[in-house]
Parts: structure tokens; C-alpha cells; sequence
């Protein structure tokens, strides 16, 4: 019953004061944390490609207007290989690739522009904590008819891609590479299309639209852009633009490509609800959890009883889903940071952007040291350690069954209040008892809020109307 309790714990406040309606504590289940980390993966099968014969899909005729559900994945699900089970060798590469991630997106805003980088229906949601990312897969069919394929879910990008065949150089995947040759579906896309005008840095070969994508880490895909059917579970949705990758390089291990939820119009969001965005909704799986997460679609998908934060559009990265931050809490007590630490100024500098792609929340140097002294100022009673990659604060929790924890709170614009669970803010570096403060400090003015600080929580996104919303469920 108290664990019950404690999940509930989280959700949001609108109380303006510092008395807030939640307790100011919280326990840390330190012993099922750390037997979590010592688990070995198992993989989730493939399931078998679907089969018109057994199942009547919902037809849709294009990309507008549509609503679905998905199982949200973590990676060390997925079925892969070279598969590490040691949890301190997945954490350092998880916050390598972070730290990658991280610098790849300032500079992208540095740039002022994209780099080259009724019923609902939807999918299951894995993360990818086992091969050292943060990332999150959804499991959905390309193609006519649909071979099924893991790929990314990434809020920071628009392209929609998978490897295909013929591969002139391909990274491994758990799937079969698609071949285009094998759907009636496929269509190339023509270089005069106002599809190929919405790609950054479009190329044209032969006639057919060319794109081309990099990220901050090494990884990229080239290929032809093309008119494709996605299939999620039973519903189909037609003349959705991919990129088709035969050229690719990356740390994607395991999937095929990658689900752009970015706020632009080549996303997945962007096609499915033209220009002014479409809803959507997910939980991202907690570490160490058997269940999967969920990613949804579809008006539907909008959770009556949410605490709902304006969304703030940066016209230099229009990708991005900014949030108006207002300050921090440790244990009911607003930290005392000065709100212009997190707004986003008229050039589009600074600013809090949520991420499902980055996994640890970043803040300026300023409001983290602040926000960290706050916290060490509450835990006095627990033995420090040294610190581990990017955290500076630190503690040996060996030999502990649970551990008295103050809150973390978000202040939102508007007045919600969001609470942490404690599993999102301590977090185990190795099986053997250090766990640490899940934040790190940024040189940079932009504050990014990271999946470590999401996962559990029900998260909504109404981009028609510029809002995201907080529980009221957790998963």
C-alpha cells in the first residue's frame, strides 16, 4: 500500500505555496533498486509479421486524422547482440552517448537551424538503457505488407527512417533490413514535391527527393525519401513520407531506424496532424520494470484530469517541445534560483526543453549547484561517495534496505507543482550501492528535462493547442 501511495506521490499541485500537498519526504527502496541492476535481460521475442488472413486492419487513407496506440520498449528488450549484463558498463556508455546527445543539440540551436540530423491506436514502449543509451523503441510494420521493425522514439527529431535495402553500408539490426523491392506501397518521392521542399538540405538523384541526416553522436543515414504505409497493430496509416536509409552509421544497436516526434512537419506528429501538431500521449517505462510503457496517438489519447503547462514555441527550433519552467524544490522548499534562469529569451537562447532522447535533466551551472546544495543540505544522514561520470553528488548505500529521501519538485508556469518519485532523481551507477543525483550542470543557458526524470509519469503532448500535460495516471 505504500509503495501505491508513494507512485501517486508524484503528481502534480497547484498549490502557490511552499506547504505543498505532498509529503516533503519520501523512502528510496534501495534493496529492489539495486537487485533491478542485477537482472539479466530478457529479450522479447519477434513476434511474426501479421497476417491478413487472421486480423481485418483499420484502413486509413492517408496520414491526417489518425489515432493509435504502441507499446513502449526499453532496449535491453529488444533482441540484440553483444549484449553486456554488467549495470556499471551500460550506465558509462548510457551517459557517454548522453553527453553526446547533449552537445550535439547546443549545437544545433547554436545554428539557428535543424542540422543535418475515437480510438486510439499506438505501440508498446521499450528503453535502451542495456546498450548504454537512453533511448526508447516502439515495435511497428513497414511496408505492404508490413514487416515489422523496432525503431527510436526521439522528441527532438522530425525524420521518420529505416535501413533498406540494397544497404551500401548498414549497421546491424534485430530485423531483417526492409526492402522497398518486396512493397507495393513504396513510392519514390519527386524532387518537385512540396514533400522534399520540407526536408532540410533535400538533394535530388535521378528524379528522386534525396535526404540526409546526421546526428550529434556520429550516426547518420542518407537515402531516397519515399511515400510509405506504417502499420501500428491493426490500423494502417498510407502516404506517410520515411526516409529510406542506404547508407547509415550508428549506435542505434538493435533497431531499424528511428520515429521522429518532433513538432516539425516531417515528424510523425507533424504528418499525422498537419502544421499545427497532433496529440499525443506516453509513459516511458521505469528502469529495471518487466511491463512495457506506452506511446499513444489521437485526441483520445488527452487524459482527462492532467495539470496541463503552456507550450512555448521557439521559432529557432521549432522541433522542440519548450515548457515554462519557474524554479526547483527540495523536500517543499523552492530553492532559491531567479526565474530568468529558465526562460527563453526573445533570440531563442535558454529556455527548458523535455526530451525523451537525452536521459539525464541538464540545468545551468548556477540553478544546479543551488538546486544540488538544497539537496545536499536535506540528506546530511547519508554517507557520501565519491562521484561517478557526470554526477558530483554521490552516495554509498550499501547495506541499506530503504532510505529517507526529501522531494524533488519542478515549479511549472501556471502554478503545477510536479514531485518526483525518489527512483527518478537517485539512481544506482553500479550494483553495488552508489547511487546518484540524477542531474548535471550545463555551461549552456537551455535547461533540457531528461527521460531518467520522466519515466513512470503520463506524459501529453496537445500540439494543436500548445499545451503539455502531466499525469493523472503513472505507468
Amino acid at each position: 500500500m505504500f509503495t501505491v501511495l508513494l507512485l501517486l506521490s508524484f503528481l502534480l499541485s497547484t498549490s502557490s505555496s511552499h506547504n505543498l500537498s505532498y509529503p516533503h519526504f519520501q523512502q528510496l527502496d534501495v534493496k529492489q533498486t539495486l537487485a533491478q541492476t542485477k537482472l539479466i535481460p530478457t529479450p522479447t521475442p519477434n513476434p511474426k509479421q501479421p497476417s491478413n488472413h487472421h486480423q481485418t486492419p483499420n484502413t486509413v487513407t492517408d496520414s491526417s486524422s489518425t489515432k493509435g496506440k504502441l507499446k513502449l520498449v526499453h532496449r535491453d528488450k529488444v533482441p540484440t547482440f553483444n549484449t553486456s549484463h554488467d549495470h556499471q558498463t551500460r550506465f558509462n556508455a548510457r551517459i557517454k552517448r548522453d553527453s553526446r546527445r547533449v552537445a550535439a543539440l547546443l549545437r544545433r540551436l547554436a545554428s539557428g537551424k535543424p542540422t543535418l540530423d475515437s480510438e486510439a491506436f499506438g505501440s508498446d514502449v521499450v528503453s535502451g538503457m542495456e546498450q548504454g543509451s537512453g533511448e526508447y523503441f516502439v515495435r511497428i510494420g513497414v511496408g505492404s505488407p508490413p514487416r515489422n521493425q523496432y525503431v527510436v522514439i526521439d522528441s527532438g527529431s522530425d525524420i521518420i527512417w529505416v535501413q533498406c535495402e540494397p544497404c551500401t553500408q548498414c549497421y546491424h539490426q534485430s530485423d531483417p533490413v526492409f526492402n522497398p523491392a518486396d512493397s507495393s506501397s513504396y513510392a519514390g518521392v519527386s524532387c518537385e514535391s512540396t514533400v522534399c521542399s520540407h526536408v532540410d538540405n533535400a538533394g535530388c538523384h535521378e528524379g528522386r527527393c534525396r535526404y540526409e541526416v546526421s546526428y550529434g553522436d556520429g550516426s547518420y543515414t542518407k537515402g531516397t525519401l519515399a511515400l510509405e504505409t506504417l502499420t501500428f497493430g491493426r490500423t494502417l496509416i498510407r502516404n506517410v513520407a520515411i526516409g529510406c536509409g542506404h547508407r547509415n552509421q550508428g549506435m542505434f544497436v538493435g533497431a531499424a531506424g528511428l520515429l521522429g516526434l518532433g513538432g516539425g512537419p516531417m515528424s510523425f506528429v507533424g504528418q499525422l496532424g498537419g502544421q499545427t501538431g497532433e496529440a499525443f500521449s506516453y509513459c516511458l517505462v521505469s528502469r529495471g520494470t518487466q511491463s512495457p510503457g506506452l506511446l499513444e496517438f489521437g485526441r483520445e489519447a488527452m487524459p482527462v484530469g492532467a495539470a496541463w503547462v503552456p507550450l512555448i514555441h521557439n521559432p529557432r527550433a521549432p522541433s522542440f517541445y519548450y515548457v515554462g519552467l519557474l524554479g526547483l524544490g527540495v523536500g517543499g522548499l523552492r530553492i532559491p534560483i531567479p526565474e530568468d534562469v529558465f526562460k527563453l529569451s526573445e533570440m531563442g537562447d535558454g529556455g527548458v526543453v523535455m526530451d525523451t532522447g537525452t536521459a539525464v535533466t541538464r540545468l545551468p551551472t548556477a540553478a544546479y549547484e543551488a538546486f544540488r546544495d538544497g539537496f545536499i543540505a536535506q540528506t546530511t544522514n547519508l554517507p557520501r561517495a565519491s562521484g561517478a561520470s557526470i554526477f558530483d553528488t554521490c552516495y554509498d548505500l550499501f547495506g541499506f534496505v530503504s532510505v529517507r529521501v526529501p522531494t524533488v519538485s519542478f515549479y511549472f508556469s501556471g502554478g503545477p507543482i510536479l514531485t518526483l518519485p525518489a527512483r527518478n532523481f537517485l539512481i544506482p551507477v553500479d550494483d553495488v550501492g552508489t547511487f546518484c543525483f540524477a542531474f548535471a550542470p550545463s555551461s549552456s543557458a537551455l535547461s533540457i528535462i531528461g527521460n531518467i526524470q520522466q519515466e513512470g509519469i503520463q506524459i501529453s503532448v496537445d500540439g494543436a493547442n500548445g499545451f503539455v500535460g502531466f499525469g493523472p495516471n503513472v505507468c
